[in-house]
């Protein structure tokens, strides 16, 4: 019979070979992990692939891809590689494709209120403040709640704050609100309504397929978005006309768009580097904007020739008119339009009033530096 002492003795080397395998085992369960594969996913955007909205798109999944160290993997498609841009939405929510890069508008046939995130004045908001509305001021809750009312299985982040988009390119300079009636007009969201109210034919297209309708005179006029895009979309080559500033899109955003199941199947760690990812893509979007607007837009004027116009201020007047018109129609139709419009007022009217009275106004400044008599260049 063995000593007490000697089964002790058995029972600890025991103990100890079964924590030594146990420990071995953990070290080697990532290596397991890892040697499964990294998760990739498919996106679409909506966006043409030589549009500098597509580059955007890449530009986040590259973050993503670089900080997750390769252990999620998005790889993005060009509008109508999988399906039409205005697909985009159902196509995410069914699972046919992992993700998207969009805009809100865009599904504006699905819940109209999903056009408030960017597609109107934004209550004299820019699309900076729409966003810090949207992550600090109920925007996200009041979103989330929305595509739960139109059964999208979609996480959705919106980002990039865009500049205010022209009023559009036309054949001749508009001078009066009354020379849009008849137009055959490309828009989208709430502008849709904006224009027809303000007498013009509306037709909305996807971006890639615009410069063609204007090309076969299948529209007349048209707005998309800002002059890298339609610089390289090829709008100067229909038109030369263009008038800057309006408030159909005075303070629109993009959308990163996740199929719900799969985002939330992810490791937190990688929910939380996306969730980061949005925000560092959406400082370096608008900082690369600024970069590239400005450059197209001289460009535009020296190269291929295209005359600017500041949009009257009648018309801008007027398109406010008619705004207020179409939200107090649609808030009467939609409870839920009625909710998130109430919201951004309540937020706009704080955030506004803070900016009117503490952002100098910075017209004084460049007239003395870059004006005719600018003194940049003695300094």
């Amino acid at each position: 019979m063995k000593h007490k002492a000697e089964i002790g003795e058995s029972s600890r080397r025991k103990f100890l070979r079964g924590a030594a395998v146990a420990g071995a085992a953990m070290v080697a369960a990532p290596s397991i992990v890892r040697a499964q594969g990294p998760i990739s996913m498919r996106w679409q955007s909506t966006w043409p692939s030589k549009d500098i909205f597509h580059e955007f798109a890449l530009d986040f999944a590259k973050k993503v891809n670089d900080m997750t160290g390769g252990d999620l993997r998005i790889e993005v498609l060009p509008a109508g590689a999988v399906v039409p841009a205005f697909g985009l939405l159902d196509a995410v929510s069914e699972g046919t494709l992992d993700g998207g890069h969009g805009v809100m508008v865009y599904h504006y046939g699905k819940q109209t209120a999903l056009a408030l995130w960017g597609s109107g004045p934004g209550f004299a908001m820019d699309a900076n403040m729409m966003l810090a509305w949207h992550k600090y001021g109920g925007g996200r809750d009041l979103l989330a709640k929305l595509y739960e009312s139109i059964g999208a299985n979609v996480v959705s982040f919106p980002y990039g704050p865009m500049p205010t988009q022209p009023l559009g390119w036309f054949k001749e300079p508009i001078a009066k609100a009354e020379d849009l009636k008849g137009l055959k007009f490309r828009t989208v969201g709430i502008s849709i309504d904006v224009f027809t109210g303000l007498g013009a034919a509306v037709n909305a297209l996807p971006g890639g397929e615009i410069v063609a309708a204007l090309d076969r005179g299948l529209l007349d006029a048209a707005e998309f978005n800002n002059a890298s895009s339609d610089r390289l979309l090829g709008f100067p080559d229909v038109s030369k006309i263009c008038m800057l500033q309006g408030y159909h899109q005075n303070a629109e955003t993009f959308e990163i768009l996740f199929n719900k199941g799969k985002f939330e199947g992810l490791p937190d760690q990688l929910k939380a580097i996306i969730t980061n990812a949005v925000d560092a893509a959406s400082a370096d979007m608008a900082w690369k904007a600024i970069d590239r607007y400005s450059t197209d837009y001289r460009e535009l004027q020296s190269a291929d020739k295209v005359k600017f116009y500041k949009t009257p201020e009648a018309i801008l007047k007027r398109q406010l008119e008619v705004y207020d018109e179409v939200v107090k129609r649609k808030s009467s139709e939609n409870p839920v339009f009625k909710e998130v419009l109430q919201s951004q007022i309540t937020f706009a009217e704080r955030a506004t009033r803070w900016e009117q009275d503490t952002v100098v106004n910075r017209r004084m400044a460049f007239d003395h530096y870059f004006g005719p008599e600018g003194v940049a260049k003695s300094l």
